[in-house]
């Protein structure tokens, strides 16, 4: 067989990813006077753009209950985005000064019983002139934003969610068919992109945050926020099955009325019974509809997870949303063996399930083999205000906490555990004061010509190539470990409420001189 029949499955699903996504580029162009901007419907197509640009976060959070605002209160706000768009709000200080703007009229319309929206189409006509000075730029730390659009938890947090489903990653280890331990680890990377749906943003962490997670299927989880500018962060867990490392640097390109989020980093899990080694590379993901529009999110592309050991690999592909609907959620696609030969067929939703088969040289399934499936999300809470699933809630909560938990762990954020609380004021006001502080402490070393070492990762002289940039690798130092078996040994009570300590990045700091 040649290498063009080898992978004819292989190139009718790239296929019908770029047909699909051709025809969705079309459907989006329909608003009368912003004929350049993309306005998605995910269940329509280009006649319904400009009904679904009156829709979305605007009407349905931001301007939820907005009567009640005196006439002052909206000149303000006109007239502060009015100056935005003169003066181009690029600086800190003008970002901030407008996030609490918007934080504190939001606040001020909270108890207001009708449903007038406060953004209408000169406010978000100014809104637009003042953001599109920033199309074409990775803005992944160049805008302060307002705590209202945050959910309660920081991106050290969210890298955690892909523990919900480790018992696939288990099963990987325990199972001896090479092609099956890829049906395995490739369905665990994608269970994550259920939660990963959630159109709120999440925290940026301070330098030396770190995140910890024990008490779910055995494993110790730890993640630190390596870098600031750029933002990067490092992540380990491990149990008695498998070690999975991470280094990641998010890289965003604002589209105007989208943002397309790029995955620089490296993902390596480690099977610990033969030592397989499977490296991860994710498919880009697109926010739809920042502005106009209903907010939602697509990661249409190719994920692929090889066998570095082996050279089998499974490649899959997450079919792009086409008019009404047409494929959304899907992903097909299958497992190579090193030379490129079908194995095994996948299917199902991202949002659903993953079911696979055994398939012929051809990609079709075998004679007398059934569809089986192998992943299925869990149940979810109803009515969840920020779309949380229950392990979302399990990360936020000290019951995944370990003993002696450290002063830099997430969870004690007090801008994090305010919003958690539905204390938007307090929220917004603590952001400020962290952000602030972390400047702070920056000028200080840096005029004390100190540079910042995370504590529990190493930066290596390994530089990595992905589709979208070179990417500098941490590696796990150990030391956690350490750590933890010392604290896990000690025979002392803890008598204190975790809660009750102040949150505090910078007691951990390893600094040395340059």
């Amino acid at each position: 067989m040649d290498s063009t029949e080898k992978n004819q499955s292989k190139g009718f699903f790239a296929a019908m990813t770029s047909m699909l996504g051709n025809a969705m580029h079309r459907s989006v162009n329909g608003l009368l006077g912003y004929e350049g901007m993309e306005i998605i419907n995910p269940e329509g197509g280009k006649e319904d753009a400009e009904e679904e640009a009156q829709r979305g976060r605007w009407k349905q959070e931001v301007g939820k209950n907005m009567g009640s605002l005196t006439e002052p209160l909206r000149s303000l706000y006109r007239k502060i985005l009015y100056i935005s768009n003169i003066y181009r709000v690029v600086s800190q200080t003008e970002s901030r000064y407008m996030s609490h703007i918007c934080t504190y009229l939001y606040l001020s319309s909270r108890s207001a019983q009708t449903t007038e929206d406060l953004f209408d189409f000169h406010d978000r006509d100014s809104y637009w002139k003042m953001m599109r000075e920033y199309v074409g730029s990775d803005v992944t730390s160049m805008v302060t934003l307002p705590v209202l659009i945050f959910e309660p938890m920081t991106m050290l947090q969210k890298m955690a969610e892909l523990m919900e489903y480790s018992h696939l990653l288990d099963q990987a280890d325990e199972c001896e068919d090479p092609y099956m331990q890829l049906v395995f680890a490739s369905s665990w990377a994608i269970s994550v992109y259920y939660a990963y749906q959630r159109t709120w943003k999440p925290f940026n962490p301070i330098l030396g945050e770190t995140y910890e997670m024990v008490n779910h299927n055995g494993i110790t989880f730890i993640s630190e926020q390596v870098s600031h500018h750029p933002p990067m962060s490092a992540g380990h867990a491990e149990n008695e099955h498998f070690t999975y490392d991470v280094t990641s640097k998010l890289k965003t390109k604002f589209l105007g009325n989208s943002l397309d989020v790029y995955p620089v980093g490296r993902t390596r899990v480690t099977l610990k019974r033969d030592g397989v080694v499977l490296d991860l590379v994710p498919p880009p993901t697109k926010v739809n509809n920042l502005i106009f529009g209903r907010t939602w999110v697509d990661s249409p592309g190719e994920m692929v997870m090889t066998n570095l050991i082996t050279g089998d690999k499974a490649v899959l592909y997450f079919q792009p949303c086409g008019w009404f609907g047409a494929g959304r959620y899907e992903v097909d696609g299958y497992v190579y063996n090193a030379a490129e030969e079908p194995k095994i067929l996948m299917t199902g939703k991202w949002n659903e399930s993953m079911s696979y088969q055994p398939c012929d040289m051809e990609g079709e399934p075998l004679a007398g083999t059934e569809l089986k499936e192998v992943w299925r999300v869990a149940a979810t809470p109803e009515n969840d205000k920020f779309q949380y699933t229950y392990f979302a809630h399990k990360i936020n909560s000290i019951d995944t906490a370990p003993r002696k938990l450290l002063a830099s762990d997430s969870r004690l954020r007090p801008d994090r555990y305010a919003l958690e609380k539905g204390d938007l004021s307090k929220a917004g006001a603590e952001k400020s004061s962290l952000e602030e502080r972390q400047r702070a402490e920056k000028r200080a070393q840096e005029a004390k010509g100190h540079q910042f070492n995370p504590r529990w990762f190493d930066m290596t002289d390994e530089i990595t190539t992905t589709p979208w940039g070179d990417l500098e690798v941490y590696q796990y130092n150990g030391k956690y470990t350490e750590h933890r078996a010392a604290v896990d040994s000690s025979h002392s009570i803890d008598a204190d409420d975790v809660r009750s300590t102040e949150f505090n990045p910078w007691q951990y700091v390893n600094l040395s001189a340059e």
